[in-house]
Formats: C-alpha cells, structure tokens, sequence
C-alpha cells in the first residue's frame, strides 16, 4: 500500500517536473519571440530617424535615445573617430564626464577588445570602487559594456552602455546586445551619405551663397517642412557673352548683382543657392507654382532693366551689360527625389535655345 503511494507521488513529481520544463521552454520561447519583436520594432524605429528630415549628428542621438527608452539601458554613449578625434556623437551622460567617454581607446583593458573586434564587460564588487576608466565618477556607473563598432572591417569608434549597479550585465544577453550594435553600425553606415554631403558643402566666393550640396542636407530640412513647394532655377543666358565680349570681372558683377537682387526680394524662409555657373536655384517652401509665376515674373522684368556697370582700371573705360535671365519651374513634393525635379530643370535650361527668355513650367 505505501510502496503504491510512494509510486504516485514519484510519478506526479515527475510529472509536474516535465509540465514545468515544458512551461520553462513554453516561456523562453515567448521571451524569443518577444525579444525578436522588440528587435524587428527597435530596427523600424531606426530607419524612420534615417528618414526624418534631420542632421546626421540629430539622427544618431535619436537612435541612442530609442537604445535608452526600449532596452532601459542606464546609461548609453556613442564615440565615433572622425579620422583625427574621437567624439561623443550621442550620450545620456553629463557632459562634464565625456573626456573620460571619449578616451576609452586608451584604457589598457578596452584596446584588445577593439583590436579583437569583441565586447568587453567590466564591473565592480563593491560600492565603493569605481572602474577603471573613470576618472572622476565615483558614483555614477559601476558595471558596463563595451562594443568597438566596425564598418567593412574599418574600426570607427565604439558604443558603450553602463550601469550604477555593480555586476547588473551578469545575466545580460550579449547575441541580444550584439544585434543592437549591429544596428548601430548600419545606421552609421546609411548616414555616412548624408554626412559627406553635409560636410561639402561651399560657400560660393562671389555671391556668398551656398552650394548646390545644400539643397539636399540642410536645405532639404527646410523644405520638407512642407507638402509641396515649387523649385525654380534660373540661368544668367548671357554670362558667357559677357565674359568674351567685356570681361570675366563685369561678368562676375553681373552674378553678384543678380544674386543680391533675389536674396533682397525673397524670403529667408526660402532656400536659394547657386547651383552651377550661371545657373542658381530657388525653392519657395511651401509656395504654389502659380502665386510663385507671378512673383518671378515681376523680379525678372526687374533685373533685366539693371545696368550693371564695372570700371576696367587698365583700360580705363567703363563696361555695361544688362543681365537676360530663363526661368523654369516646377513642383517638388516631399518624399520624392530632390535631385530628379533639378536635374529635369537643368536638363531643359542647358537645351534651350540661347535667345530663349522666358518664364516656364514643367
């Protein structure tokens, strides 16, 4: 009799062990799951900040500040080496502490793990101690993790998450941990366009615009502030005749006093920029084709009265010209390429006939 109850009760022991294992693995499943959601979620939350209409540097902090808000990390910053100094590009540290962040390349213990391509975790035991790399943070961080970032097998700074509480990454998922650098670096990778772009950009010596770079980094930023707006470019048709027949020097005054012209006529909310040559661009934020005709009409009859006048000193003798201006304009709309609706504008200028002289929409 109790040897049959001591074989029950073994066997609902047993049992209950396999049930609770198959619950075990029922509930690392859903963590799986979960993590993997979490994950395909944080990688959609990143490529909606490639797609803002921000800076490089705006885009990264948003991408440390979602790393923050889903992972509740304690404590992230982004170190990126510029080809000659490493700079904190994002960070939820005081900025009174980044000398210390932006050193870590230095640490004895951080640079096999940079030349090993492998994270590195440190922490303390005690409350009392800090890590090693910090210098003059005594209370702040007590346990981190450092990844060196790689792009192509090119070391390009590193991420480091820490913590206040000492050994609180024991039990952390690095392949989790792993995935998430991975995300950073192609996100660094994606915005490295945008940032070559930015950092081209020239001011033009003579009219003192920007260049045509700016339209799609900065100057893009401001128009899709807006649905919709209207592109137009102009080109000075008779520069090069002014240049052969008087010289380059009333040629150059001609394109400062035609640019000045417009900055004075239009809104700072607009962006205009010299594009190439004789030709300049405006985009009327926001502005409808036909409202915009109207104003161009009126600048253009204008200009083309200006007598622009430049005293040679060698010769002594005074030269005129008077500009003549084609304009062409078109709709731009946010979402789509900036660069298609300049390169239909230019492609029509550059084909037009040389005498051409008038305001046109395409």
């Amino acid at each position: 009799m109790v040897i049959g109850v001591v074989i029950v009760l073994i066997l609902i022991v047993i049992g209950l062990i396999i049930y609770n294992l198959r619950i075990h693995k029922k509930i690392q499943t859903f963590k799986n799951i979960n993590q993997r959601i979490t994950n395909l979620s944080v990688v959609q939350d990143f490529m909606n900040t490639v797609g803002e209409t921000s800076s490089v540097d705006n885009k990264i902090k948003r991408m440390n500040e979602i790393l923050i808000e889903r992972y509740e990390i304690k404590y992230s910053t982004i170190v990126v080496f510029d080809g000659a100094d490493y700079i904190v590009k994002a960070s939820n540290v005081d900025e009174r502490h980044w000398d210390s962040l932006r050193s870590l390349q230095d640490i004895e213990m951080f640079k096999d793990s940079i030349t090993t391509a492998t994270p590195k975790y440190v922490t303390v035991n005690d409350e009392k101690e800090r890590l090693p790399y910090q210098q003059m943070e005594f209370g702040r961080a007590k346990s981190a993790i450092f990844f060196p970032l790689y792009i192509d097998n090119i070391y390009i700074g590193y991420w480091i998450i820490e913590s206040g509480t000492p050994h609180d990454f024991d039990n952390v998922d690095i392949t989790v941990l792993e995935v998430i650098k991975d995300n950073i670096v192609s996100i660094l990778k994606t915005v490295e366009h945008q940032r070559t772009l930015e950092s081209i950009v020239r001011t033009d010596e003579f009219t003192e615009l920007y260049s045509e770079e700016y339209l799609y980094g900065e100057g893009k930023r401001k128009i899709d502030q807006y649905g919709t707006s209207t592109v137009c470019m102009f080109k000075i048709t008779n520069l090069e005749m002014i240049n052969k027949k008087y010289s380059r020097e009333l040629g150059n005054k001609v394109v400062i006093e035609v640019s000045n012209f417009i900055k004075e006529a239009i809104s700072s909310d607009y962006v205009f920029v010299r594009y190439m040559g004789p030709k300049f661009v405006i985009v009327f934020s926001g502005a409808e084709i036909s409202g915009v005709a109207d104003f161009i009409n009126d600048k253009k009859e204008a200009l083309e009265q200006l007598k622009v006048v430049y005293n040679d000193e060698k010769t002594k003798k005074e030269q005129q010209a008077i500009p003549r201006l084609n304009f062409v304009l078109s709709t731009y709309y946010k979402g789509t390429g900036l660069e298609e609706v300049l390169k239909k504008l230019e492609e029509y200028l550059d084909n037009a006939d040389i005498q051409e002289s008038d305001i046109t929409n395409i």
